[in-house]
């Protein structure tokens, strides 16, 4: 066979030849390939190797490449007319804020009469007309004439059997129980306190006042504080820091200040009286000593750190005021124009969205990689199949 195999060869012609050891070059460099593709493989499912690769990636991350370093000192001169330039801008951005600011205490003024209705229909003062109260929700769109007037006798009935609410029960406190942000502030005894939350207003400064604005919690008469209002005003600044202009990125809230709560004797929820055994070293006796100890509550939001003024703060004071701030700008921004929508939910619905569309787009990844997985021709999904589990003897 050998023979013949030589024989065969010697009488090929040469552009044959040509073309064999070209296709045994290309399946060589196939398995090259395979092989290299392979070991990538197995590179990236080594954890440690992943690990130390992203450490190395995040070093990376915003590091200067020294290109900055390495130019002329006539080049340098001119970049920094180009930083001079920036803070320029921030400054301008800084005045454009203000402006927004003052736009912000304009068009609340126009918002307030509405906002004043909502909160006389939750509190009873004033009932909707039949006009005011027309709204078709989706589901209600394609119900036929028949259901709606089916709808319509069953709801009246359940109302002559109910006793009749005045207003919207509960309001305020539904909508912090359907917000994570504010429910985690809530505590059981903080909610009997909160049925009689009314309404909650934003007050900005007085036009040429520094800026800055005041929430106002408006309370129904009730047997816990004889306050009627509760306020927590909040200071902004819309200037670029002198030490760092770089980092302007808009107003910032820098301190807040809350009230006192005139609370009635033995209702204060943001204290506890707790009991400790002590025992005497000498005489071996033991006493029983009262104490008055902080308790966790929403009207601790209330009383929050003072910032003193040197600015500095320890870790805790800083987390609780950033906490604070977020808090403060939620209410402002989120939960006074579109109470209604978190009180139904809707609005938390929305937000729900934004959160599963990044999920979705994490999925079409998954599975852009696991099709990458079936069409490798090296890929085993034997290898991936997790192992049976032990067997254990009875």
């Amino acid at each position: 066979m050998a023979d013949i195999d030589n024989k065969d060869q010697a009488e090929m012609d040469p552009a044959d030849m040509e073309d064999v050891e070209e296709v045994e070059e290309e399946e060589t460099g196939e398995d090259e390939n395979s092989k290299a593709r392979q070991l990538t493989v197995q590179m990236m499912q080594n954890p440690q190797i992943l690990a130390a690769l992203q450490e190395r990636l995040d070093g990376l991350n915003g590091s200067p490449s020294g290109y900055i370093e390495s130019l002329p000192k006539v080049v340098k001169r001119r970049i920094n007319a180009l930083k001079n330039l920036q803070v320029k801008c921030a400054h301008i951005e800084a005045k454009f804020y203000e402006e927004v600011h003052e736009l912000e205490r304009k068009y609340a003024a126009l918002y307030q009469p509405l906002f004043d209705k909502r909160s006389e229909i939750v509190k009873a003062a004033y009932e909707p007309t039949d006009e005011e109260c027309k709204w078709t929700a989706d589901e209600e769109e394609e119900l036929t004439d028949e259901m709606k007037e089916k709808a319509k006798l069953e709801e009246e009935k359940k109302d002559e059997e109910k006793e009749d609410p005045k207003g919207i029960p509960e309001f305020w406190l539904t909508v912090f129980k359907n917000v994570d942000l504010l429910s985690d502030m809530l505590q059981e005894h903080d909610e009997p306190i909160l049925k009689h939350l009314e309404d909650i207003k934003v007050k900005f400064s007085d036009p040429g006042q520094p800026m800055s604005f005041t929430l106002e919690f408006h309370f129904s008469a009730n047997d816990f504080f004889t306050n009627t209002v509760l306020t927590k005003t909040y200071k902004m600044r819309s200037e670029p820091d002198e030490s760092d202009p770089f980092s302007f990125d808009g107003p910032e809230i820098i301190s807040c200040t809350g009230c006192a709560i005139n609370w009635t004797k033995g209702k204060n929820v943001t204290l506890k009286t707790i009991k400790k055994k002590q025992k005497h070293k000498g005489r071996g006796t033991v006493r029983t000593v009262t104490k008055t100890v902080p308790n966790d509550s929403f009207f601790n939001f209330f009383t929050p750190p003072e910032v003193p003024e040197s600015g500095e703060l320890d870790e805790d004071s800083e987390a609780v005021l950033a906490a604070d701030f977020e808090i403060g700008h939620f209410i402002r921004e989120r939960i006074v124009p579109r109470a209604v929508l978190y009180f139904t939910g809707e609005a938390i619905e929305d937000d729900d969205d934004d959160y599963e569309e990044e999920g979705e787009e994490a999925d079409d990844e998954e599975g852009e990689e696991e099709a990458d997985e079936e069409n490798d021709p090296e890929y085993d999904p034997k290898k991936d199949a997790a192992p049976p589990a032990e067997c254990k003897q009875q």
